[in-house]
């Protein structure tokens, strides 16, 4: 049975959010021979460690990292307004992550001064990541640009799958994903990546498994007519072709670019995200957009383990559900 559009936008945002979960107990192993160690005991299912390995953070496992929670709030803005509403968005993100939440930790917090005590790590709880300490220092001073504009990481790329599976296939799209990426992230370069893998993302929704997609993204890009321009697409593109042009390397030799190599070159998500994990280093990020991809293609493609381990499941296919409802009324 082929999947309908609604599924493959339910599958995006699932996928996503199961992939992060499975992946932050072993989330920023940046050291290799730690890595080889703790990867020892659990070959060949890494995920979802039952004790975090993490040398940061600690969460419980099934729990999500701070990019799944930033797109949980995304998704619950979205289902609730029916649209990418940035003043119910802004006070949504700074109730979750803000004052009062199980974010505000002392080395989370947005004014610590550089240079003082050490911090022990790992912490007793979530990490709250420079753009969200940014986002809320710039909403305490009353700022209208509540985005930070010196961070590109992958937080965009992270949290995209509900605005894509709402909008997918509409002109609106690109613009609805750059709206949402500035309220934490107002930088160029993190706008334009974003908006290249939400292109990717979109092409998956709208014709599932397709081994074509990367020339058809590339094509978009390339199109001076392409929907919503960005002064940095021409440098998304050379980065793309060095993806293509290196299909043939394994995920280690190409970290950087792995979220996007590991969608192309392996052929179901648990595959390509415990591939992400032998990897180390920030793996909840790469592996969320990998789960939105194979969600949105692959018919049964996330475990159901996976599903019954993301503890926030129930509570993300409701609000999927309704999002796509939202969906089909624009």
């Amino acid at each position: 049975m082929a999947l309908t559009l609604a599924d493959r936008a339910i599958g995006a945002i699932i996928g996503a959010a199961a992939a992060d979960a499975a992946t932050q107990p072993m989330h920023w192993i940046y050291n290799p021979d730690t890595l080889k160690e703790v990867l020892s005991d659990l070959e060949p299912c890494p995920e979802f460690r039952p004790e975090s390995a993490n040398p940061f953070y600690r969460r419980a496992t099934g729990e999500q990292t701070c990019y799944g929670d930033q797109a949980y709030v995304l998704l619950e803005s979205l289902s609730r307004c029916g649209d990418v509403n940035v003043e119910d968005l802004t006070k949504r993100i700074y109730k979750f992550f803000g004052p009062g939440t199980v974010y505000e930790l002392p080395l989370n917090d947005p004014y610590r001064e550089k240079g003082g005590p050490k911090a022990i790590l790992p912490i007793d709880g979530p990490w709250r990541n420079s753009s969200l300490k940014a986002f809320i220092r710039n909403v305490d001073a009353g700022k209208e640009e509540t985005g930070c504009d010196t961070d590109c990481q992958m937080d965009g790329v992270t949290k995209l799958a509900p605005v894509v599976a709402m909008y997918a296939g509409r002109p609106e799209m690109l613009e609805k994903v750059e709206k949402a990426v500035r309220v934490t992230q107002n930088d160029d370069m993190c706008v334009a990546v974003t908006l290249a893998a939400a292109r990717f993302l979109e092409h998956y929704i709208l014709n599932g498994s397709d081994s074509n997609a990367l020339d058809a993204v590339l094509a978009q890009l390339n199109d001076p007519k392409r929907q919503n321009p960005q002064e940095l697409d021409r440098a998304v593109i050379v980065h793309i072709h060095q993806v293509k042009d290196n299909l043939a390397k394994t995920s280690q030799q190409l970290v950087p670019a792995g979220a996007l190599h590991g969608v192309l070159k392996l052929k179901q998500l648990d595959e390509a995200v415990r591939d992400t994990m032998r990897c180390g280093g920030c793996t909840a990020s790469r592996a969320s957009f990998i789960g939105a991809c194979f969600g949105a293609q692959v018919l049964q493609g996330i475990p159901e383990s996976w599903r019954k381990r993301t503890l926030r499941y129930p509570l993300l296919l409701q609000l999927s559900k309704k999002l796509v409802q939202k969906k089909l009324q624009l």
